[in-house]
């Protein structure tokens, strides 16, 4: 299945999506637990903020599925949210997942 992306200057497809992207809104702990795993393993990501670009939320939606923040892509590969990333790491799964 081909995704399309709402803002086709963010992406087409995922083919051009950042190594970590993870979709966010303003005043949402599970974005900022989720964001400070990846900061404290000094992951740089690219972050796209659906409070102040609400198109980004439609976008989340249709390549994840999900309609809850956050939703996370590693290399293109749709993680979930925030617990599913804590799991991944709990499991000694992340750093190879962000290695490949």
């Amino acid at each position: 299945m081909t995704l399309s992306c709402v803002l086709p200057h963010v992406c087409e497809g995922f083919e051009n999506m950042a190594p970590v992207t993870i979709y966010t809104r303003d005043f949402c702990g599970y974005c900022a637990r989720a964001k400070a795993l990846l900061d404290s393993k000094g992951v740089d990501y690219a972050e796209y903020n659906a409070t102040t670009t609400p198109e980004y939320r439609q976008e989340m939606i249709e390549k994840s599925g999900g309609t809850t923040f956050p939703q996370i892509f590693i290399n293109g590969q749709h993680v979930g949210g925030c617990d599913d990333l804590h799991a991944l790491e709990r499991a000694g799964k992340l750093d190879a997942l962000l290695a490949a």
